[in-house]
This record gives C-alpha cells, sequence and structure tokens, in this order.
C-alpha cells in the first residue's frame, strides 16, 4: 500500500459513523446491513490480493474484485440472487462514497455503480390461512411466566403487520390506549406511521406494561427477555416458530416451512385484502413505501379465489344447458374440423 493510497480502516469509520449514521440518518439496523457485506467482501478482498486485512488499500478494491464477490457469494456460499444484490447494493454505497471524498477516485467508483442488479423471480410470499392463525393464537398458554408476553406479541404483529425490526424497537411510549388504542411504528427510513389496534390487543399490551413495573420509564422496551432487556429480531423469531410448529407440521400443501415473523406480517396483508380493505389503507397500514410492494397481495388473493373456482363442479346437468359454439369457432378444435372437410 504506497503512502497516497487512503487508509481503509479509517474511510469505513468515517463510512459507517459519519456518512450512514449521521448524514444518511439510517437505523441500527440498516447499518447492520451494510457491516455484513464489509464482513464478507473484506476477508474476501484480503485473500484475492494476498494481504491481511489490515494492509488493504483502495488500490486493492475495484470493480472486477466486487463482481468476483459477488459470484462467490452465490456459487460458493450458495447465497440467493436477493442477498446477492443486497451485498452489491451495499458496496455501491460505499464506493459512492469514497468517490465523494477522494474525486481521483470518481472512476474506480463509477466502474462499481454500474455493475447491474442479476434479475431474480420475487420470492414465494408464504402466509397463513385465518383458521391457522386462530388456531395458533388458542393454542397459546394462559399461565407461565412467557405467557402474556408471547401472547401479546403474536396478537400485535397479527394486528400490526409490524416488520421484527419495529417490534424489536417498539417502546412503552409507543404505545396510546386513549382516546382510540393505537401504536406509533417507527419503520425503514425513519419513517414513522400510526396503527389501530383492536381492543383485545390494547388490553394485553396494557397488561403486559403494567405487570413489567411503574411507567416511570416511558422509553422502557415493550417486549423483553428474562433479564428485561429488549427482545431481539432472533428472539421474536424463536418465539413465533415455537408456537407455529404444530400449525407446519399439519400442512399437507407443500407449504410445510416455518413461520418467521414476516409470514405473520404477510398473513395480516392478505387477510386485510379479503376483508375488502382498499389496498392504499393497506399500503399505509404496513409502510411500504411503494404501492407495487402491496399489489403483490391483491395478486395472492386473486390466485386463490382462482384455485377456489377451479375446485367447484357445475350443478348436474348445467353442461346440456350451455351453448356449445360450432368447432371451427374453438382454436382447439379448428385443426380437427379442417381435417374432417
Amino acid at each position: 500500500m504506497s503512502a497516497s493510497t487512503p487508509v481503509l480502516g479509517a474511510i469505513l469509520g468515517s463510512f459507517f459513523n459519519d456518512h450512514l449514521r449521521l448524514r444518511k440518518g439510517l437505523r441500527p439496523g440498516s447499518i447492520r446491513s451494510y457491516a455484513d457485506a464489509m464482513r464478507l467482501f473484506l476477508p474476501f478482498a484480503a485473500k484475492a490480493v494476498d494481504k491481511k486485512i489490515s494492509q488493504l488499500g483502495l488500490d486493492d478494491l475495484n470493480a472486477d474484485l466486487v463482481c468476483r464477490f459477488l459470484n462467490w457469494l452465490e456459487e460458493s456460499r450458495g447465497n440467493a440472487v436477493q442477498s446477492r444484490n443486497q451485498r452489491l447494493a451495499a458496496l455501491r454505497t460505499f464506493f459512492e462514497y469514497v468517490g465523494q471524498r477522494f474525486p481521483e477516485r470518481l472512476e474506480q467508483a463509477q466502474k462499481v455503480a454500474v455493475i447491474p442488479r442479476k434479475r431474480a423471480q420475487p420470492p414465494e410470499t408464504i402466509f397463513l390461512e385465518r383458521d391457522e392463525v386462530e388456531t395458533t393464537l388458542a393454542s397459546l398458554p394462559l399461565d407461565g411466566p412467557r405467557a402474556l408476553r408471547d401472547r401479546a406479541l403474536l396478537l400485535f404483529l397479527y394486528n400490526s403487520g409490524a416488520r421484527v425490526q419495529e417490534a424489536a424497537d417498539l417502546r412503552a411510549c409507543d404505545v396510546h390506549f386513549d382516546p382510540v388504542p393505537r401504536v406509533h411504528l417507527h419503520g425503514k427510513r425513519d419513517k414513522w406511521r400510526v396503527c389501530p389496534l383492536w381492543e383485545e390487543t390494547a388490553a394485553l399490551l396494557k397488561a403486559l406494561l403494567a405487570d413489567q413495573g411503574p411507567a416511570s420509564a416511558p422509553d422502557r422496551p415493550v417486549f423483553v427477555g428474562p433479564k428485561g432487556a429488549a427482545l431481539t429480531r432472533f428472539g421474536i423469531f424463536k418465539i413465533v416458530r415455537r408456537h407455529t410448529k404444530q400449525i407446519v407440521k399439519q400442512r399437507t400443501d407443500g407449504r410445510a416451512r416455518r413461520v418467521s415473523p414476516h409470514v405473520w406480517r404477510h398473513s395480516t396483508a392478505v387477510h386485510l385484502l379479503e376483508a375488502g380493505v382498499e389496498v392504499n389503507v393497506i399500503r399505509g397500514w404496513l409502510g411500504h413505501a411503494s404501492l407495487e410492494t402491496t399489489n403483490r397481495y391483491a395478486e395472492i388473493t386473486i390466485r386463490t379465489k382462482h384455485a377456489a373456482l377451479e375446485k367447484c363442479t357445475l350443478p348436474a346437468n348445467t353442461e346440456k344447458r350451455i351453448p356449445r359454439k360450432p368447432p371451427w369457432q374453438t382454436d382447439a378444435s379448428l385443426l380437427d374440423w379442417l381435417r374432417s372437410l
């Protein structure tokens, strides 16, 4: 590494602490995603150029190395295309920052910026049927040290459609019971939204907060672990998975997968649509930035209705009352009809 090469460690420190946290105002969850990308990229780069990570400089990092890294993610680590694209987005942001700070590196940054995202089929949207949600909630234990918390958490996730990070970040001051029960959720891109609460959800949250002690700390987390610290994303995932194992075992339609908090979020969206709630309302409910994201749930409900229609049979003797078209008016029979002439 030459004397003119900027020290990579100092650049990374400024990138995370100043650029991402202060200038862009990203939340901890988003910053962790950038950190994960760099934790994978730097060891790969060090091995590729036969250096220690501490010896890496900007001269060692280029678009060709980024492309090889992306291929390695898919081929060696078995990452999905979506994960590959997520890592690329993080590296693009980093190189963009490098180009801003060091104009002489602008060409280096631009070559990374034009690396295309890889096209991928959108992931299948898994959701619970309404009766599966009802069965899960009805099967929750009523007694025990975690019973109230788990019941409040699962009903809150279903009621609000909250992202798992939004549930982990929920504080007592974000929950309001009067005059109308509601919750303020701190979502992506530092945006807040208000979600109404059912009376049952509000009652459980009120009981949960009362059980935790006096309301002297309005910024205390709502969902906590045994030591009183806020549940992590993984902790919430384990709770959801623990209480939905039986549902997964009973499935016979090929959807026998573990249920995550995001599956509960999908379930909320689908059930709201099935109840006749407008797509724009659901968009605000879930905090989607784009209406296209919400529209995919509309496509799911249409496919579900079509599948149900295909299972229905015509009433007896209906076929006799349906006027048949001449064979030349049906595409499938046209050639057969011509052959019969």
